[in-house]
C-alpha cells in the first residue's frame, strides 16, 4: 500500500506540472514497481486517472489555463475511443500491449524531444 501511495503521489505532481497524461507514469510504475500485469495496470491507471485530470483541470482552470469547450468535446468523443481501447487490450495477447505501450512511450519522448529542440528560446 505504501508503494502505491507513492506512485499515485509521484505520478500526480508530475502529471500537475507537466501536463503528462497520467497513465504514462502510472503503467510503468504499476507494473514495476508493483508487479501488476500490463491490463491490470492500464485498467487500474484508467480509474486513478479520473480524480487527478478532474483536480488538475480545476486548478488550472482558476489560472485561466483551460479551453473548456475543447476539453468537453475531447472528453465525450474520449469515452467511445476508451470503449474501444478496452475492446482491443482485451483481444490481444498482453505481450503486444507491453510492446506496444513502450514503442508508444519512446515515440511520445521522442516527439517532444524534437519539439523542443525546434522551439524558440525564452526569456
Amino acid at each position: 500500500m505504501i508503494e502505491a501511495l507513492l506512485i499515485g503521489l509521484a505520478a500526480g505532481v508530475v502529471a500537475g506540472l507537466l501536463g503528462v497524461g497520467g497513465g504514462a507514469l502510472f503503467v510503468p510504475a504499476l507494473t514495476i514497481g508493483l508487479g501488476l500485469s500490463q491490463l491490470d495496470a492500464e485498467a487500474t491507471s484508467l480509474l486513478a486517472i479520473v480524480p487527478v485530470a478532474l483536480v488538475g483541470a480545476v486548478r488550472h482552470r482558476s489560472h485561466g489555463n483551460v479551453d473548456v469547450r475543447t476539453g468537453v468535446v475531447l472528453g465525450l468523443v474520449a469515452v467511445a475511443g476508451a470503449a474501444a481501447g478496452v475492446a482491443i487490450a482485451n483481444a490481444v495477447p498482453e505481450r503486444a500491449l507491453e510492446l506496444g505501450f513502450g514503442v508508444f512511450l519512446l515515440f511520445v519522448a521522442w516527439r517532444l524531444v524534437v519539439s523542443t529542440a525546434r522551439a524558440p528560446a525564452r526569456p
